[in-house]
């Protein structure tokens, strides 16, 4: 899967106690709808994994969104 980043995104993922936050501003959540609508054209077992070295902000937990049927 090809990640296509539209110019100028920010995200941001942080854990805090049970709860998963998302950060990002309007480029960012473009660019994440896009992934995650690619996501939908894979197979079962088909994930996504972003971190703070290809894609997330400085700081940020890794973030793995998988497809399961």
């Amino acid at each position: 899967m090809e990640y296509k980043w539209i110019d100028g995104f920010r995200i941001k993922v942080s854990a805090v106690d049970d709860a998963v936050i998302i950060s990002a501003n309007r480029e960012g959540l473009l660019s994440l709808t896009s992934h995650l609508m690619g996501l939908v054209q894979e197979p079962s077992g088909s994930h996504m994994h972003l971190d703070q070295y290809n894609s997330l902000e400085e700081g940020s937990v890794d973030l793995i969104v998988e497809r399961i049927d």
